[in-house]
């Protein structure tokens, strides 16, 4: 299989890899979510080019991931906001970080806490059933063949 075929195969995770697949996309995806939304500033978070700061943020602006709204006339500037598809990542992100909490945090803990505004814990996401609201892991859930599958 080949990097461009991805968005063509019949497999959920290999359409969404084609989209937020690679390591840049994924670090101006965890800068958006922590209240990033300019050019200049993914560029100078992230240390990387001005190409490949361009050629990221238009694939996500072209997926509909993000979406590019002025904030100044003269000269035109635009910053970079998440579209309610972008939104529905935060799950995935959020297990990204879980993951990377647990096991390359380091002695002296994770290096960002996450508290629920609602309630004022810090919290670690959890996936739980749609139905029962059961906690989630591997060994708990099975899959068969969906309306989709070929």
């Amino acid at each position: 299989m080949k990097w461009d075929d991805l968005a063509n195969e019949p497999c959920s995770v290999a359409r969404t890899v084609a989209v937020i697949g690679d390591r840049w996309t994924l670090m101006i995806l965890r800068d958006v979510f922590l209240g990033i939304r300019r050019f200049e500033d993914f560029q100078a978070r992230l240390g990387i080019s001005r190409t490949i700061t361009a050629e990221r943020l238009k694939a996500l602006v072209d997926e509909a991931v993000l979406k590019k709204v002025a904030y100044q006339d003269r000269p035109l500037r635009h910053e970079y906001r998440l579209t309610d598809k972008g939104l529905d990542l935060y799950p995935v992100i959020m297990a990204i970080v879980n993951f990377g909490d647990r096991h390359y945090a380091g002695e002296a803990g994770p290096p960002l806490l996450h508290r629920h505004k609602a309630c004022g814990c810090d919290f670690a996401p959890v996936m739980t059933c749609s139905e029962c609201h059961a906690p989630l892991g591997a060994r708990d859930v099975e899959t068969r063949a969906g309306p989709g599958a070929v």
